[in-house]
């Protein structure tokens, strides 16, 4: 049984392309490093060989799991009818006891990017922000200990960079 996994458009574009990298660029180079390498004679003792075979494993091992991840994406392009809270694909600006205000977007496990903010949906912030709104306060329960924070607004479409004069 197959199961769908949630991704952005985008997201999903990324994984394509890079299946599409991987079998138009990166494997026929090293497939023909390999042949050059094997064309040299005694395998066994054959660094570039043994390590372009290793290297062409692994490459079918991404080829492998991305075909089979992107046969069952569910590719998430509408916005929700209510847009002030917070579903899948949602940006969030939030501010923390603190006072301190971050900005995260809620994405598939397959985006996830601490250094852009996106947290995948299945991770405590995610699961505790879901179906709020703005106004709200929610406490969000992480390995590091309870979190309490404020919504400040909910986007679908990104924020605007904040002026950090």
């Amino acid at each position: 049984m197959s199961f769908k996994i949630y991704i952005t458009p985008q997201g999903a574009r990324t994984l394509r392309d890079e299946l599409n990298h991987i079998w138009r660029v990166t494997r026929p180079e090293v497939t023909s490093k390999v042949s050059a390498a094997a064309a040299l004679g005694d395998r066994s003792e054959n660094a570039d060989y043994i390590y372009g075979k290793r290297q062409l494993r692994e490459i079918d091992k991404r080829i492998r799991y991305l075909t089979k991840r992107l046969d069952n994406l569910e590719i998430v392009e509408r916005k929700p009818d209510d847009r002030e809270k917070i579903f899948f694909g949602a940006w969030a600006r939030l501010e923390d006891e603190a006072g301190n205000v971050s900005e995260i977007r809620i994405v598939g496990a397959d985006e996830f990017d601490m250094k852009k903010g996106w947290i995948s949906l299945e991770s405590p912030m995610a699961k505790s922000l879901l179906g709020k709104r703005t106004g709200d306060e929610v406490i969000v329960e992480r390995p590091l200990g309870a979190l309490g924070v404020r919504i400040l607004e909910v986007s679908y479409e990104g924020f605007a960079p904040v002026d950090q004069e």
